[in-house]
């Protein structure tokens, strides 16, 4: 069965309180083997008897807002594109050694060439972006509590739903994944 993380939106941040237990259920229940969170802040690992994950991440979707009473906005990776994240360096050694943080953002599809434009546009002297994928790259001079972008400033200005996770934590995972 192929290994499969579900990265969700909007756990542990804005109110809403889960604990990882009832997303290890949750999921366990849609049928997925040897489920685990990794941190908590909404990284489900699993795998998954189908070949295809197709139609995977509505299924979660709606198990989780049925089950936490929210919208939960669910975006899958197999294991080998959660290594191929980790590793991007998008903005090359130059740039990276001027960043306070690396964040990536998850996306369902590839961004059109307007939406590509308007996230391009956003950026600032603080700010830098690229696209690779179903993925942005986000990379903030200073704290990313300190910049005036932020996930609710993706969504409202590109048009789509996406969550953020610092490459570190990628880093992490993928080197889980692979041990």
């Amino acid at each position: 069965m192929p290994r499969l993380v579900a990265f969700l939106r909007a756990i542990n941040v804005g109110g809403h309180t889960v604990r990882m237990a009832e997303l290890v259920r949750e999921v366990s229940a849609l049928g997925a083997g040897a489920v685990e969170t990794f941190l908590a802040s909404g990284n489900v690992v699993f795998r998954w008897p189908a070949r295809s994950a197709r139609g995977l991440e509505a299924r979660i979707e709606s198990r989780l807002r049925a089950a936490l009473g929210y919208e939960v906005a669910t975006f899958v990776r197999t294991d080998a594109e959660v290594a191929e994240i980790a590793a991007c360096a998008p903005f090359g050694r130059a740039l990276a050694g001027q960043l306070a943080t690396l964040n990536v953002g998850f996306l369902k599809a590839e961004l059109s060439a307007a939406q590509r434009d308007r996230l391009l546009a956003l950026e600032s002297e603080l700010d830098r972006f690229a696209v690779r994928g179903r993925e942005v790259y986000w990379g903030c001079r200073v704290r990313q509590s300190e910049s005036k972008f932020s996930n609710v400033v993706f969504e409202r200005r590109v048009g789509v739903s996406t969550t953020f996770r610092g490459l570190n934590t990628l880093v992490r995972l993928a080197a889980k994944l692979a041990g």
